[in-house]
């Protein structure tokens, strides 16, 4: 068990950490804390069968000042609304450090997606957003694919607001199809955002990527494409891990030959070029870089002292505790937070929204310029505000963007 019992208590704790530093009231605390606003919604879904069911879906905004919300949609079982503060709030801090015009945002529906046809993802995913239309909007909050959706849940969002709004807005959401008004390099974004800044820490620690390896937890829509552009630049990827197997192979995994194998079968388990270990021994693979790029909550008091690397890379949200962090602090693993390591869909995401809003679109050699000069210039600020200040790189993230928000708060005259 972790030491902390839910994501929105790591969240609140790493703000006291920024609020602590910046010498900011428990009035301005309390305000940055707590969302703006929340929704919560049932939606009846009638199965391809006949029969009835009802799914309960959430929609928070935690913070506008900066600008209209943003954020993610996740169907998973393991949906609540606790859940979906937390993420909504690491949301905020990761566009105010971004320097994104955007607030904080975050969604989601408790449904397993994978126990339902394409049909009934599209009737809940139709009702849902019909619930969120007064909330939602390319100047409101936009939303964008998470864990369990993609771009086809986009789509469906996109043309059931265009449809009550009585005309195509193709800024509502951002992960859309390219053919729908979608950007180019959006699908890989978030990957190659992890990637930059991977090679950027690598750099910080002396490490080359030919002479570096890899772990990447999570084979989804994340991790897959930052163990396929890690093996790309060079790093030998050891073990990678999805929800039904973890593989392992130290002389590197062919990331291509293990693409293929995943897109035949749906899962790397059994893939004839690794063998499979135990889910609990990935984190013990003495490595070099960590590649966290599931779900949160996975590095906790009982896996940190497990691991043997020098570079943890944070490709998802949250996935480490507080606790755990005071513990590979001690044992001198620099940890990359997630608000900048895993930045890049967000800032494709605001790409997308300009082109859509403005009806002009970018090469995918264009997007991919801008997302790593975006990328390398948050990495040399937060690292030389860490370096300033003596703060871990978590510290000095969430203090910068935490200090965006206040100062956005004040000049907004929200707190006089």
């Amino acid at each position: 068990m972790s030491s902390t019992p839910h994501p929105l208590d790591d969240a609140r704790t790493q703000l006291a950490e920024a609020i602590q530093f910046l010498g900011f009231d428990d009035g301005m605390r309390r305000m940055l804390e707590t969302a703006r606003k929340e929704v919560t919604v049932a939606i009846p879904l009638r199965r391809d069968d006949g029969t009835m069911e009802l799914h309960i879906g959430h929609r928070v905004q935690h913070n506008i000042s900066r600008g209209p919300a943003k954020g993610g949609i996740r169907y998973s079982p393991n949906v609540d609304l606790n859940e979906v503060r937390a993420l909504a709030m690491w949301m905020t801090w990761k566009c105010a450090l971004l320097d994104l015009p955007y607030g904080g945002a975050k969604g989601g529906v408790q449904v397993d997606p994978l126990a339902l046809s394409t049909r009934e993802l599209e009737r809940l995913t139709r009702r849902y957003t019909s619930e969120l239309i007064p909330l939602i909007g390319p100047g409101k909050d936009i939303p964008a694919p998470d864990m369990g959706t993609d771009e086809q849940t986009m789509a469906w969002m996109m043309d059931t607001y265009s449809v009550a709004m009585g005309h195509t807005v193709l800024g509502t959401v951002t992960g859309k199809p390219v053919n729908l008004g979608g950007s180019q390099g959006r699908a890989a974004a978030t990957s190659r955002g992890i990637v930059y800044t991977t090679l950027n820490a690598m750099e910080s620690v002396g490490l080359k990527p030919s002479q570096t390896t890899a772990i990447v937890q999570g084979f989804g829509k994340v991790g897959r494409g930052a163990a396929r552009f890690l093996h790309e630049a060079g790093v030998k990827v050891l073990a990678v891990a999805d929800v039904y197997s973890t593989i392992r192979n130290d002389k590197g995994i062919d990331i291509p030959a293990l693409e293929a194998f995943v897109d035949e079968t749906g899962t790397v388990k059994g893939f004839p070029g690794a063998d499979p270990i135990p889910p609990s021994e990935l984190f013990a693979i003495p490595c070099d870089v960590v590649v966290p790029a599931a779900i949160e909550g996975v590095i906790t008091e009982q896996t940190a002292p497990m691991i043997d690397a020098k570079l943890i890379v944070e490709g998802a949200n949250g996935p480490t505790t507080p606790t755990a962090d005071a513990i590979l602090e001690d044992k001198g693993i620099l940890v990359v937070p997630d608000i900048l390591a895993n930045a890049g869909g967000v800032i494709v995401s605001y790409f997308e929204w300009v082109q859509a809003n403005q009806s002009y679109w970018w090469t995918e050699n264009e997007v991919n310029e801008r997302l790593r000069a975006r990328m390398d210039r948050a990495w040399d600020e937060v690292t030389a505000f860490s370096r300033d200040h003596g703060l871990s790189l978590r510290t000095a993230a969430t203090t910068m963007a935490v200090k965006r928000v206040a100062e956005a708060h004040v000049s907004r005259g929200l707190y006089p």
